[in-house]
């Protein structure tokens, strides 16, 4: 079973940046695509990026295409989730999760953490 726990949310102003990191316990994330998902409040959760097993491949959802860079260091089996240029439209609880196929947009299977909140200030 693996556990997988967010770190790096929190306050920021319009413009801002932020780093989320996703550390993976009890499994290794080189076997598994991981991505982030986010949920806004009264929202549907919704697809924000994507990165294959290597990392080697990356997709984003169109709304942080440009803005939100996915990486991973497997050897630290951790995923992170560089957010530059945020908007108040960002404002969310941001999830990591894992799967076994890429391309990917996540579902209620795999792996989840319990989310950092992130909160984009104007």
């Amino acid at each position: 079973q693996v556990q997988l726990v967010e770190s790096g949310g929190g306050l920021v102003q319009v413009g801002g940046s932020l780093r989320l990191s996703c550390a993976a316990s009890g499994g290794v994330i080189a076997n598994y695509v991981m991505g982030w998902c986010r949920q806004a409040p009264g929202k549907e959760r919704e697809f924000v990026a994507a990165i294959s097993w290597s990392g080697a491949r990356t997709s984003y959802a169109d709304s942080v295409k440009g803005r939100f860079t996915i990486s991973r260091d497997n050897a630290k089996n951790t995923m992170y989730l560089q957010m530059n240029s945020l908007k108040p439209e960002d404002t969310a609880v941001y999830y990591c999760a894992s799967d076994r196929i890429y391309p990917t947009t996540f579902t209620a299977t795999g792996y989840w953490g319990q989310g950092t909140q992130v909160t984009v200030s104007s």
